[in-house]
């Protein structure tokens, strides 16, 4: 970890700290649960216990790994629903392929993120290719889902695939950090990713005894969740590690550091970065259906057992 890195993050465009910003404070620091998803990959629920309306517009959010499989092992998910609003797939280490019922997927490799807009519906699965599963090997990724506002969720499905090559990269103005953003705007600097409701995600690696301080949109929440190292956050300096969620408070600036001393297993403080325009709208999340109303989840479930959300494609039975 990582797979998209440079040599030397002093050749790469800087991000100026901001000038007498109003730095965010930290609201809470909370820790995230491990569990098992799909056929048994384990995974940390980033998002669990933190109170939704400092999330909108993301939903939840899990990490992961970091698992080094033995060969047999490596594991997926297994065909299921979507509807409603967009799963963000990044993959740090490893490969997954996604398939859907629609006919789009694709193969995803370290460094890459796939968006899926799941909006009115279809089947997916996400699965370790053959290769993977005779050999082993490390997996790693975070999979997150941001909500739809009500006008958009019964959109026709779409595919974003993002290699780890057209991340933008970034440094902070002291070399310190290297910033990979995957979508929006930071500084003048856009990311790959398109968004429907608008949000910025990057993966940041701050070096030892480094600090990052960024412009944050003043109508967007912040997040900040530790994949690995230790730092802390905020002007305050609030402790936060591997496995663990900031959630800051208002202003136009936020700011992580990283501890001086880190683990032996990870020589950065290695952060994902989150923000969104809250949509604001009544939010309804059961299973793999994200809505507006109760009603709406239960039509969601009837179109599913009615074979509305699609069909498994023959040669995948």
């Amino acid at each position: 970890m990582p797979a998209v890195t440079v040599e030397n993050p002093l050749t790469l465009p800087r991000v100026a700290a901001p000038v007498a910003a109003h730095t965010r404070p930290v609201l809470a620091v909370a820790t995230a649960p491990s569990g098992f998803e799909g056929e048994g990959f384990p995974v940390r629920r980033a998002f669990a216990g933190i109170d939704y309306q400092h999330l909108d517009p993301f939903i939840m959010m899990d990490q992961m790994g970091e698992v080094e499989y033995a060969p047999g092992e490596p594991k997926g998910t297994p065909w299921h629903p979507h509807r409603g609003f967009e799963t963000v797939t990044y993959l740090i280490d490893g490969t997954f392929v996604h398939r859907d019922s629609h006919g789009g997927g694709g193969v995803i490799n370290d460094g890459d993120t796939q968006w899926m807009t799941a909006g009115s519906g279809l089947l997916h699965i996400e699965a370790p290719p053959e290769s993977l599963v005779m050999s082993g090997g490390l997996f790693h990724g975070l999979q997150l889902w941001v909500n739809l506002p009500k006008s958009d969720k019964m959109m026709a499905p779409r595919y974003q695939d993002i290699g780890g090559g057209q991340v933008k990269l970034l440094a902070s103005g002291d070399g310190g950090a290297l910033l990979r953003l995957i979508a929006g705007d930071i500084d003048g600097h856009q990311g790959p990713g398109i968004t429907h409701t608008p949000i910025t995600m990057m993966h940041v690696t701050v070096n030892p005894g480094a600090e990052l301080t960024l412009p944050w949109r003043k109508d967007f929440n912040a997040l900040a969740y530790a994949l690995a190292g230790r730092g802390a956050a905020g002007a305050e300096g609030r402790p936060f590690r591997m496995g663990q969620t900031v959630v800051f408070g208002t202003g136009d600036s936020i700011t992580i550091r990283a501890d001086e001393s880190q683990e032996s297993r990870s020589p950065n403080f290695e952060v994902v970065l989150l923000g969104g325009l809250p949509i604001r709208e009544p939010m309804r999340h059961y299973g793999p259906f994200v809505m507006n109303t109760h009603a709406e989840l239960a039509q969601a479930f009837e179109d599913f057992q009615a074979g509305r959300l699609g069909t498994i494609p023959a040669d995948a039975r």
